[in-house]
């Protein structure tokens, strides 16, 4: 559906150590069909394995970021084996995502709805437009979010995550970052400079120092408390064994700028 024979389903540009991927399916509203998964994830094994990215950009084409899975492709394909490697590739991805070594900035223009939503709220942090809305809207043609609903439960608290799946209302940028779904609310025509800003600032960091710290906290945060400090404190013996810790601290004693070593 709408999708450009000539043109790549996931774009990629880089600036600065900066990778940002754009989903490619303007006219599907960016619609996640399993080509689109397939070639996301690829993208982002790609981008995990090259040292010169610090840091991943996720954006969309046109005038959505993701509108979720692509119905008329799931409605044309009934058979249950179909359907359930699409969700297992979905999940996937979303599992990637956190699993990324490098922070994953989701740059929101337009609506993100169901497992668009979901992307949003699986991707590290998020900035949005003034004028994007988020939905769950699933329960409103007889599918509930199920999938999308781990994400967002894992991103806001359980009675906001509750009013968006049971009602598939659709919430403003505002009401997004007052859950606590997006990081930043900025005005339309900033929204690319204010990502890149952020995306600038945490690639200015050691990169094998933010890629150590993204691991621990997506491990010590659905550990016990007294498992959590374990984990997080061999992670800071083995940061303060690193040569960038070395000269971090060093540069801070010394009120000098630190130049990374990354290792």
């Amino acid at each position: 559906m709408g999708d450009s024979l000539d043109q790549p389903l996931v774009l990629r540009s880089d600036l600065d150590h900066v990778a940002t991927l754009t989903l490619n399916r303007p006219a599907a509203r960016n619609a996640l069909s399993e080509p689109m998964l397939d070639a996301l994830a690829a993208r982002l094994d790609e981008v995990d394995a090259d040292p010169t990215v610090h840091v991943v950009v996720l954006t969309g084409a046109g005038p959505a970021f993701c509108a979720g899975h692509d119905l008329r492709e799931v409605r044309s394909n009934e058979e249950p084996e179909f359907r359930e490697r699409l969700f297992a590739r979905c999940s996937n991805v979303m599992m990637q995502l956190t699993r990324l070594r490098r922070p994953v900035i989701a740059q929101v223009a337009g609506v993100a709805t169901a497992a668009g939503c979901q992307l949003v709220a699986s991707c590290d942090l998020a900035v949005a437009g003034e004028s994007s809305r988020f939905a769950t809207p699933g329960v409103n043609i007889g599918l509930f979010c199920s999938t999308p609903m781990v994400a967002l439960t894992r991103t806001v608290a359980p009675k906001h995550a509750l009013e968006m799946l049971l009602t598939g209302d659709m919430i403003d940028a505002t009401e997004a970052h007052r859950i606590g779904l997006i990081n930043r609310v900025v005005p339309d025509p900033r929204l690319a400079d204010a990502t890149e800003e952020l995306a600038r600032t945490i690639a200015s960091k050691s990169p094998m120092t933010v890629a150590l710290g993204k691991a621990a906290y997506w491990k010590q945060r659905d550990l016990p408390l007294a498992d959590a400090y374990a984990h997080t404190s061999r992670v800071m013996v083995d940061n303060l064994a690193t040569n960038d810790a070395a000269e971090g601290i060093g540069a801070f004693l010394d009120k000098r700028s630190p130049t990374w070593i990354g290792s």
